[in-house]
């Protein structure tokens, strides 16, 4: 099914051709049509699923058809548990509406950095991408106000309600008109998602990507077995003679992740690391340095990690094994996307033998473990 199929104005199909999307994602073939009817969408999706474009294409259709109107209130708000997600959504918005007939300002707001800026540009934006203390504070400073909301959408819902922002998001609920048309997407349908999606939507059109268990075939996944002393320099190693131009690293704590970047950055691989301790304007300039190819390394750790998208990204390697076989999915999923192959690399130390056990039959696959206590790696 083509993307001209889906209902789409000609000038947003010439922006999508222009990005070089090919064809659409089964979400999105789904979801776009449902959403230029005015339904509500519960979406079940996680992050690499094309879920993004699925809402924010035909909320810029609804725009060009001016179902929407043109003034200096906003109509479209979109609420997401992290800064890097904000910035990256609202990123998706301005791409797509750059060469557009009739321009739509969208602004990303969240917290990290100055308020002032925020509440000047808030007055005229129409699409506001914002985390929800960040947006709290901007209306109890007057600088915007939800009264004219058309559409609101809940991205990666269950992740909000994890960080502790129930209370906010259902504060900016009451403020948002209740004659709305409200989407929601979450990668997980737990309880605390089932209560608020009851709450929030009215005969919603359900929508469940396919799970990124179903794309591992992708990813190439592999494990060494390492003393913990010999991490830094296996890591080094891999990256040296393995060439590796782009790599993304897990860890579980910003202090791992600032001293492995040390180590990298003095042994010749240019890295950065991109966690809740570093300024937002540090998280944003190493990030969009990664993305554009000019850092081989970016060390992350998982909370920061659901604003990170990156479609071709070719190696992600588990300097630490998370907690929950689910992270560890959601980990190695950040490979292997828009059908291209990628590589998943894990560290196993003796006692992480266990726990990996535990995540391979979660995941339902069986992931090769390689000795590597006779490989030379001092030197790196």
């Amino acid at each position: 099914m083509p993307f001209s199929s889906l209902g789409l104005s000609p000038s947003l199909l010439k922006a999508i051709t222009a990005q070089e999307y090919t064809k659409p994602f089964p979400i999105q073939e789904t979801a776009i049509p449902a959403i230029l009817e005015g339904k509500d969408i519960l979406g079940i999706a996680k992050t690499g699923s094309g879920k993004t474009a699925s809402f924010v294409l035909p909320i810029l259709e609804q725009f060009m058809r001016r179902q929407l109107p043109k003034n200096d209130e906003v109509k479209v708000l979109v609420l997401v548990p992290t800064r890097e997600l904000a910035v990256q959504v609202a990123e998706v918005f301005q791409t797509f509406s750059a060469k557009l007939p009739r321009p739509v300002k969208t602004l990303a707001v969240y917290g990290g950095v100055s308020i002032n800026p925020q509440m000047i540009a808030v007055r005229d934006a129409e699409i506001v991408v914002a985390t929800p203390g960040r947006l709290l504070e901007l209306i109890s400073t007057n600088a915007v106000r939800l009264s004219a909301v058309r559409i609101l959408v809940l991205d990666e819902a269950d992740k909000m309600l994890e960080l502790g922002f129930a209370d906010e998001v259902n504060q900016l609920i009451d403020q948002v008109p209740t004659r709305r048309q409200t989407i929601l997407f979450s990668a997980t349908l737990g309880d605390a998602i089932d209560t608020i999606q009851k709450n929030l939507l009215r005969n919603p059109t359900k929508i469940e990507a396919v799970d990124e268990e179903q794309n591992l075939d992708l990813i190439k996944q592999i494990a060494y077995r390492v003393d913990p002393e010999r991490k830094g320099p296996l890591v080094r190693y891999l990256i040296k003679t393995g060439a590796m131009k782009q790599v993304l690293i897990f860890v579980s704590s910003t202090r791992t992740a600032d001293n492995l970047v040390v180590k990298l950055n003095k042994n010749g691989i240019r890295a950065a690391a991109i966690h809740s301790g570093k300024s937002q304007g540090a998280r944003t300039e190493a990030l969009t340095t990664f993305k554009a190819g000019r850092l081989t390394v970016l060390v992350a750790t998982d909370l920061i990690s659901r604003g990170i998208d990156i479609q071709l990204l070719p190696h992600v390697i588990n300097f630490e094994l998370p907690r929950s076989p689910k992270d560890y999915i959601h980990r190695i999923g950040r490979t292997g996307r828009a059908e291209a192959e990628g590589e998943a690399i894990s560290l196993i130390t003796p006692d992480d033998e266990h726990h990996f056990k535990i995540i391979q039959k979660k995941m339902g696959k069986r992931v090769e473990l390689v000795d590597t206590a006779e490989w030379n790696v001092a030197v790196y």
